[in-house]
């Protein structure tokens, strides 16, 4: 805060020592510490409480971030909506192929084998 180096506290010490005299200044300098460790307090505090601020207005900025973005469920919802539609024409553009395939399963099933009689698999 202040560049007070060695010499110039003790020079601050001799005239408090000369002006206060000897028998006040322990009871001044008691009180000069306690109202400087009030004063440091108040500003720990205070930066404390600009600091948590801070931090709030940061965690409001991300949830807002958060409501503005698309959501997990919609993405979801347009991902199964999606795949519905992309079945839906496979199972239009292969109805036929399909058709086929389940017809010639059924003829093989219902033919029985020439050498034993029984029925393919």
């Amino acid at each position: 805060m202040f560049d007070i180096g060695f010499w110039e506290l003790a020079i601050i010490m001799v005239v408090a020592l000369l002006v206060i005299g000897p028998e006040r200044l322990p009871g001044v300098a008691r009180k000069l510490g306690l109202y400087l460790g009030k004063a440091r307090r108040f500003v720990s505090s205070v930066k404390d409480d600009i600091n948590k601020e801070f931090a709030a207005d940061e965690l409001k900025r991300i949830l807002k971030e958060q409501q503005d973005s698309t959501g997990l469920h919609d993405i979801i919802e347009e991902t199964k909506d999606a795949l519905h539609e992309a079945k839906q024409e496979y199972l239009v553009k292969n109805k036929d192929e399909i058709e086929q395939q389940v017809n010639s399963i059924e003829k093989s099933v219902q033919k029985p084998d020439k050498d034993d009689g029984t029925r393919k698999q």
